[in-house]
């Protein structure tokens, strides 16, 4: 069996915003955005890797949620205690000082980790937690 990851989502709360992010500052590229049904489909995907998208979604996004649902996962987002994804990267301080200089919310400088990556991490403008990864060698 042959199974790989093709599409994960992240909950965000302002669409426009977050699309910023991911395209112009993470450089990812827009794979889809389709309005249909009163919805936004988002796509985004890293170049290197075409075959994985990311869904950006606002809580309303999800048809099955009833009315209280949506809310609570409005209000997990608000205090960033939702999704978030990490990528690899091969420079981390460079990452780093890339997505700094955008304005983007720091979480933690790059440092050495105990389990063998250099990392970093920052919140996107939903909150949700972006973490970056250099493998050490």
């Amino acid at each position: 069996m042959d199974i790989k990851l093709s599409t994960c989502f992240l909950i965000v709360d302002d669409q426009e915003k977050a699309l910023a992010f991911y395209r112009d500052v993470l450089g990812l590229q827009v794979v889809n955005d389709v309005s249909f049904d009163g919805m936004r489909w988002i796509t985004v995907s890293p170049p290197s890797q075409p075959g994985l998208q990311i869904g950006l979604f606002t809580p309303n996004e999800n048809p099955n949620a009833s009315a209280a649902d949506r809310e609570a996962q409005a209000e997990l987002l608000a205090k960033g205690l939702l999704t978030g994804v990490i990528f690899t990267t091969d420079d981390c301080d460079a990452t780093f000082e890339t997505i700094r200089a955008s304005g983007a919310d720091v979480v933690q400088e790059p440092m050495d980790m105990p389990y063998g990556v250099r990392d970093c991490a920052f919140r996107d403008p939903a909150g949700n937690m972006i973490r970056f990864n250099q493998p050490r060698h």
